[in-house]
């Protein structure tokens, strides 16, 4: 059982202290483990040359027993007629793994390795931070094949914010355009 006694002032909480209830959660992941399972929720986006827009999100992260947590996200927009039922067209798709690492050059550290494929050509590479259940994604490698859109860069932060959400936020850089804010939302563990 976890204590109830919180961290000292000014630290982090030993989140790879506490039991996660994932049996087959790998042990390198604990800190990771606030992740886990099914987020949903809203968002805006936008970018220089493209109008304002409001999307709908679903983003589910699972254990697989192996040190990297499955990750797949859905958006959809959220502004177009629909009965109700049914979300709307589909706007965007990723998935990919995440994996914490330990930081050779700074021990007791450890570091965040996302890898995420886009159906539009892109592949993305993140390192950063953890920092509690903060993670700043910092440093970024982009591949894209000859016909996918011009993005050359993009950094993440995710966190959880006041009520237990999940929140984030992406900026990109992309069409020879400076990076600058492209995307954010909260999103709501859901089951």
């Amino acid at each position: 059982m976890a204590s109830t006694s919180g961290p000292a002032a000014g630290s982090s909480p030993d989140l790879s202290a506490q039991p996660t209830g994932l049996p087959d959660l790998h042990p390198s992941l604990t800190p990771l483990a606030f992740l886990v399972g099914t987020w949903r929720g809203e968002g805006v986006g936008g970018y220089e040359g493209l109008a304002d827009f409001r999307y709908e999100q679903e983003v589910t992260f699972v254990t697989t027993g192996r040190p990297a947590l499955g990750y797949a996200s859905t958006t959809w927009w959220a502004d177009e007629p629909r009965d109700g039922r049914s979300p709307g067209s589909p706007l965007a798709t990723e998935t990919g793994f995440w994996r914490l690492q330990d930081d050779a050059e700074n021990p007791g550290r450890r570091f965040v390795e996302v890898m995420l494929a886009h159906p539009f050509g892109v592949a993305e590479i993140y390192v950063g931070a953890l920092d509690g259940t903060k993670i700043e994604l910092e440093h970024n490698v982009v591949i894209r094949t000859a016909t996918a859109r011009d993005v050359t860069r993009s950094v993440r932060l995710y966190g959880i914010v006041e009520g237990g959400d999940l929140a984030y936020a992406i900026d990109m850089e992309a069409g020879g355009k400076p990076l600058q804010p492209h995307l954010s939302a909260r999103l709501r563990k859901v089951g």
